[in-house]
């Protein structure tokens, strides 16, 4: 990983710990550069790009594919329900299959915690690895365009406070962020049910109640209530978890007219968010859906340069 004349090369991206605060400023501001059409890229040669998502996902799949043929990259289909994984094939060997064939990029979901550890240190496997999230464990170009977000708004890092909020123990997207955001100067907060923070985080910020902070915080980032790795409904009514620890209408009306509020998607409306703020004028939901093209192909081009 290096920057050279301005220019990010990776030769993976699957962890946000290992980017430099350059190298994150420099895909940050690459990305809005394709968002401002103000980015001059050309392919010096066919590269392909393989999407092996293990676990269900709308955004970021098809964001990286958008991404994908925006820079010109050739796609390979992939279908984790018809692939050779129902005959026992073994993670490794399916990204070894796709090193052998030629692909030069491989986006992984999967639902193993840290599984790019293996592959990034084989001697064999030639294809560059994106993380497009494990597990629970870290989702770094979510955070990318979560950043990307919050430098358009206020054009630094420094100094703001920022507020996490939610299911933070099973989030990847809050483990990514809260590193990151704290290494830039950030000030951050945790919201959300007792039962959903873990103690290791206190290195990163302060666990408050929602309404403690919501009138001094810049960016209310939500977390999505992942019912699929709770057993049941973690113990919480969907109108008990939006009256306690959501972002109610009345909530809403407390934030400072410069704040804005973030969210990863896919919202649970009446949940995390009251279904009405999804679109408000203070909401950037759409916004980030938007930046996670543009921010996906900045990773995308400095994995392509860390190859040329």
């Amino acid at each position: 990983m290096a920057i050279t004349d301005g220019v990010v090369s990776l030769k993976h991206l699957v962890t946000m710990e290992t980017l430099s605060n350059e190298e994150v400023l420099g895909l940050i501001e690459r990305g809005i550069a394709f968002k401002n059409g103000k980015a001059d890229f050309a392919l010096d040669r066919q590269y392909f790009a393989a999407n092996l998502f293990f676990e269900s996902s709308t955004r970021t799949h098809k964001s990286f594919e958008v991404a994908e043929k925006k820079l010109g990259l050739d796609v390979i289909e992939f279908d984790a329900k018809t692939s050779s994984v129902n005959k026992g094939e073994t993670l490794y060997d399916t990204i070894l299959t796709m090193s052998a064939l030629g692909v030069d990029i491989c986006v992984v979901r999967h639902s193993e915690v840290d599984y790019y550890k293996e592959l990034i240190d084989s001697r064999t496997i030639q294809t560059a690895i994106v993380n497009g999230g494990d597990g629970s464990g870290q989702h770094p170009s979510q955070c990318l365009l979560d950043l990307m977000t919050i430098y358009e708004e206020f054009g630094k890092f420094e100094d703001l406070k920022i507020a996490i909020a939610g299911d933070i123990t099973h989030s990847r997207v809050a483990k990514s962020n809260m590193q990151i955001l704290k290494r830039l100067g950030a000030e951050i907060f945790f919201a959300g049910p007792a039962e959903w923070y873990s103690e290791e985080f206190d290195v990163y910020g302060k666990h408050v109640s929602i309404d403690e902070i919501i009138d001094q915080v810049d960016v209310l980032m939500l977390l999505r209530v992942q019912h699929e790795r709770h057993d049941g409904d973690g113990g919480f009514s969907k109108e008990t978890y939006h009256n306690l620890h959501g972002l109610t209408v009345d909530r809403y009306d407390k934030l400072k007219s410069s704040a804005i509020v973030m969210h990863p998607a896919p919202v649970n409306r009446d949940v995390e968010i009251a279904d009405r703020l999804v679109e408000a004028p203070q909401s950037r939901i759409v916004a980030q859906m938007q930046n996670g093209v543009f921010v996906r192909m900045a990773i995308l081009e400095a994995i392509l340069n860390g190859k040329a």
